[in-house]
């Protein structure tokens, strides 16, 4: 009867907003991290478009994608995490805009895995996002959710309360700035070496499950739903030596994501030898870059969005 009750109680509370039944009527979440600010995020019907990934796509401001296209984008980035994760995310969003205008996933190292269970990087909510009810009912029995749905409650009671910005865009920027100055010896340093957590594209090996699990999402989208495939600004320090085993597997690894989303999909490639690569000023660390070149990736989205509209959904890729 306890457990009846408390599971009666968080439905009627929906306390991360999933749009499961409930009785306090308030759309949104309060202030909180992405991983769990997703699930209200991505079933808001204001957007008919998503941007998905982890931190290496996260200063890509919706709202700048919005102004040069005209459609609403939410950004959905979740730092920390995989491809397993990330297809979780965009399979929901999916999910609740079967009408979607477009899809920009931005794919790093980590999607390189050639492990089949996609394995997740960190602890993320999957039964947040989780389609079926027995998956979602056993996630709300958590002490961390019983707290949530205390806060919600006192939230949801306050005239105007704060609520996590609607369109998830969050500018890492001041976070990293607090860490130090970006030109410090050992932040120099960071830039000069690969990240700890990057994988090894060779483990991949010929076979890249995450490339798989991408081709089989594309072809589930729309005809007319728009398709941007990204690989995010990596210093060009932290770069494998062209002709080396682990440049090979990279680029073997690029190949089979863009394959993935041929013929229908555009594909936004920022892993090669660019000028603005070998700039230590526009990064914080191996792999996460600074505004201006956040603008400058921002722009090749655009351009691959307006290509595809253009060209129509079944052009080739360039």
């Amino acid at each position: 009867m306890l457990l009846a009750g408390y599971l009666a109680l968080a439905l009627a509370v929906d306390p991360y907003d999933t749009g499961r039944p409930r009785l306090l009527d308030r759309d949104g979440v309060r202030p909180q991290g992405p991983r769990t600010a997703t699930a209200s995020r991505g079933r808001d019907p204001a957007f008919t478009a998503a941007v998905v990934g982890n931190s290496h796509i996260q200063l890509i401001k919706p709202a700048a994608l919005r102004a040069a296209t005209g459609i609403p984008f939410v950004q959905l980035s979740v730092p920390g995490t995989g491809p397993g994760e990330q297809l979780l995310v965009a399979d929901y969003f999916l999910r609740h805009h079967p009408q979607a205008r477009a899809l920009v996933i931005g794919a790093d190292a980590f999607w390189c895995t050639g492990d089949p269970a996609l394995p997740m990087q960190r602890p993320f909510p999957a039964w947040l996002l989780a389609e079926d009810w027995a998956g979602y009912l056993r996630g709300l029995l958590r002490v961390r959710v019983v707290g949530e749905i205390v806060n919600r409650i006192g939230w949801a009671m306050r005239s105007a309360p704060r609520r996590a910005a609607p369109d998830g865009y969050w500018d890492y920027e001041p976070d990293y700035l607090n860490l130090g100055d970006p030109d410090m010896p050992e932040r120099v340093a960071s830039r000069a070496r690969l990240a700890p957590a990057d994988p090894d594209p060779g483990e991949g090996g010929p076979d890249f499950p995450a490339a798989t699990a991408l081709r089989a999402l594309a072809e589930r989208l729309r005809p007319d739903t728009a398709l941007v495939l990204v690989f995010p600004p990596v210093f060009a320090a932290t770069q494998p030596r062209p002709g080396t085993p682990r440049a090979a597997a990279q680029a073997a690894c690029r190949a089979a994501l863009a394959g993935a989303v041929a013929p229908r999909g555009r594909v936004v490639d920022w892993s090669g030898d660019r000028p603005e690569l070998h700039d230590p000023t526009l990064f914080f660390d191996a792999s996460h870059y600074r505004q201006p070149l956040a603008r400058r990736l921002e722009a090749d989205i655009v351009a691959a969005l307006r290509d595809g509209a253009a060209a129509g959904a079944d052009a080739p890729r360039p």
